[in-house]
């Protein structure tokens, strides 16, 4: 990946809608040579997908519960825990880290009664020790992250 990927990703994070004769204009290169960085970008498995970002704000049925919930596991059993936190539709994502806690999860629900209930399965999984969870209160996107 070179200055121009960077730049193309970039530009996309900022707003992944922009046309590519836009992003071309740019960043100085020709619309043929932007198409194909982009086209190769998604092949390689760089650019994995594309999303709307949502005021938290904008609509009652959109206000999520949204947290981050630590974990401290016993022993070797990330395979098996990450296998049955796969199975929740609530879990968004799993991250394994260092430090402290061994995973990272980012849970996503409709109401505090399913926050609720999705904690307590996930805390009794065979495997975790330990769990601390934030309830996500507001986020702020930067534009500025880096590749």
């Amino acid at each position: 990946m070179d200055e121009i990927d960077r730049q193309l990703i970039g530009r996309l994070r900022k707003n992944a809608r922009e046309p590519v004769s836009s992003l071309a204009k740019q960043m100085g290169v020709s619309r043929a040579t932007a198409q194909n960085r982009l086209s190769r970008l998604e092949n390689s498995g760089v650019i994995t997908g594309y999303t709307a970002l949502i005021s938290s704000s904008a609509d009652d049925e959109l206000s999520l519960v949204r947290a981050l919930m630590n974990i401290e596991l016993d022993g070797d059993v990330s395979r098996s825990v990450t296998r049955e936190l796969l199975r929740e539709r609530d879990v968004c994502a799993i991250h394994s880290t260092n430090g402290r806690w061994d995973m990272v999860l980012e849970l996503q629900t409709r109401s505090l009664e399913e926050f609720d209930q999705i904690l307590g399965r996930i805390r009794g999984l065979k495997g975790i020790t330990s769990s601390e969870t934030s309830i996500l209160l507001s986020s702020t996107r930067t534009g500025s992250q880096r590749v």
